[in-house]
């Protein structure tokens, strides 16, 4: 094996499962890199007995943490981005290993979880600044205090296996609240590092807490009354079945980040150099594993025919590898696993049976080592069909839809069409259109000449309709994590009447 899994983090160590006699653990998951699967990166034990153990360390942490001073809290995270620093070579391969993403776009998030303790001190903090106002009512000081809910469960994706649970995680921590991380069971080993992270900069005991394990381990955690906030990234059922478990108690607070299924509308004055550079990574960057890629170019009518035939060319040009070991350094590494490609040339196969046009074929290929490597694929569409099951669902691949339009009113018509809302992009140099955008699109990010992808941590992140529950992330994590206690503060020290009590005998 090439990693070493230490098993769950709990009251400030890890505690690595019984494997032998009586009491050995009976599950385990084991991981092969994605990108060359004879290569074993580990084998990990699942212990569902550890979880009580886990709740109470939180509970412990919550205790002591949500009593330290702000400035306290930000020493230690400071101590956490140095160890961060130091260990990025480690962070990024093991992301590259276990996602399959290249190692430069890997580089890349373990740079964004750096940058990302500097956007919580200096920019989510603020917005849960207690506030006081003098003489809110005669001789009365009022107050909002910005408290912590308790102890959190972080659940992370594997498209971003550090950097978003990452800003969840910081954000939960900075407001006073322990956290339970859950990383998903593909990328086990870089959640561990960010814990051993953690851990070197010497946070208390029980303020960081970490359970490897599925769906079930995960599952366990969020329904136990002592955790009060459950922070979710993935698609739309697993999202559900959180809700589900989740939506009697109403002492936790839930905040969920799911898919998208992103348009872009490429206009009739769109630079169109622009746009197929913005697009191209939109679409296939992290082989589509994005809820922001872009899945459907809206564009008109007049710029289809050469639009389709340079993104095609383009697309043609891209090199598909190894994430670290490869001649030419790729754009594009493997899905993450088999069940990834299954459901991306399911997806092939109904776009050929709904009658879209095939521009690309999306296939799986093979490399010098096998993985889970496939092919981008252009579709293109007569135009939208709400019978159309291709059009309105979340590939999660390498996949780009191409639907013409005439008239602007019917690109953001069929942009509003499906069942999400997350993002998407607009090429135009109609600064009136971008304001029609802004206010007619059902979604949460607008980019004006930009892709769907590449949000800034400094705004807010989040979709809307299904692809999340009004509560944003990156910028705004930090809302989530705090509940506002106002407070009247009487300083009088005038006589005090009965009489001005109405109703009482003299």
């Amino acid at each position: 094996m090439k990693y070493e899994i230490k098993g769950n983090y709990f009251n400030g160590e890890f505690h690595y499962p019984i494997t032998s006699g009586p009491q050995a653990v009976e599950h385990y998951i084991k991981r092969e890199c994605p990108a060359d699967i004879e290569t074993m990166l580990w084998s990990m034990p699942i212990e569902y007995r550890d979880i009580p153990e886990v709740l109470e360390s939180a509970s412990h942490g919550f205790s002591f943490w949500r009593k330290l001073s702000t400035e306290e809290r930000i020493n230690f995270l400071k101590r956490y981005q140095e160890e961060l620093i130091a260990k990025k070579d480690d962070i990024a391969e093991a992301i590259s290993m276990e996602s399959g993403k290249p190692l430069w776009e890997a580089y890349t998030e373990a740079g964004a979880l750096v940058a990302k303790v500097d956007v919580t001190i200096n920019d989510s903090l603020p917005r849960i600044k207690d506030k006081h106002f003098d003489e809110i009512m005669p001789g009365t000081q009022g107050h909002i205090f910005y408290k912590p809910l308790g102890p959190c469960a972080i659940i992370g994706p594997f498209n971003f296996p550090c950097h978003l649970a990452n800003g969840q995680i910081l954000s939960a921590l900075i407001s006073g609240n322990s956290i339970i991380f859950k990383p998903s069971e593909k990328t086990a080993y870089s959640g561990q590092i960010l814990i051993e992270c953690f851990h070197q900069a010497g946070f208390p005991k029980g303020v960081i807490n970490l359970v490897q394990g599925d769906g079930e381990s995960a599952r366990r955690i969020i329904r136990d009354k002592s955790v009060k906030g459950v922070f979710f990234t993935g698609s739309k059922e697993v999202g559900l079945k959180i809700l589900n478990e989740t939506h009697q108690d109403l002492s936790k607070l839930v905040s969920l980040e799911l898919g998208g299924k992103n348009p872009a509308i490429v206009h009739s004055d769109a630079n169109l150099e622009n746009a197929l550079h913005e697009l191209l990574k939109g679409s296939f960057m992290t082989t589509g594993q994005r809820c922001t890629s872009t899945s459907l170019v809206v564009i008109h009518d007049t710029l289809v025919d050469e639009f389709v035939d340079r993104f095609h060319k383009l697309s043609k040009k891209l090199i598909i590898d190894h994430p670290i070991i490869h001649d030419e350094e790729p754009f594009m590494g493997p899905l993450v696993d088999k069940r990834a490609v299954d459901s991306y040339l399911l997806f092939m196969g109904m776009a050929k049976r709904e009658g879209l046009e095939e521009i690309m074929r999306g296939k799986q290929l093979e490399k010098k080592r096998r993985g889970y490597y496939v092919t981008p694929s252009i579709h293109l569409a007569k135009g939208w069909s709400d019978e159309s099951h291709f059009l309105s669902s979340e590939i999660f691949g390498p996949n780009c839809t191409i639907i013409p339009y005439s008239d602007f009113d019917e690109a953001i018509a069929i942009s509003n069409k499906t069942e999400y809302g997350l993002a998407a992009g607009l090429f135009t140099k109609d600064q009136s259109l971008y304001q029609t955008a802004i206010r007619d699109l059902d979604i949460g990010l607008v980019n004006l000449n930009r892709s769907t992808v590449g949000a800034s941590s400094k705004l807010p992140f989040g979709g809307v309709k299904n692809s999340g529950n009004y509560r944003p992330a990156a910028v705004s994590t930090v809302d989530a994590c705090v509940y506002q206690m106002a407070s009247l503060e009487l300083h009088k020290d005038d006589p005090v009447s009965l009489d001005t009590i109405k109703g009482i005998k003299n």
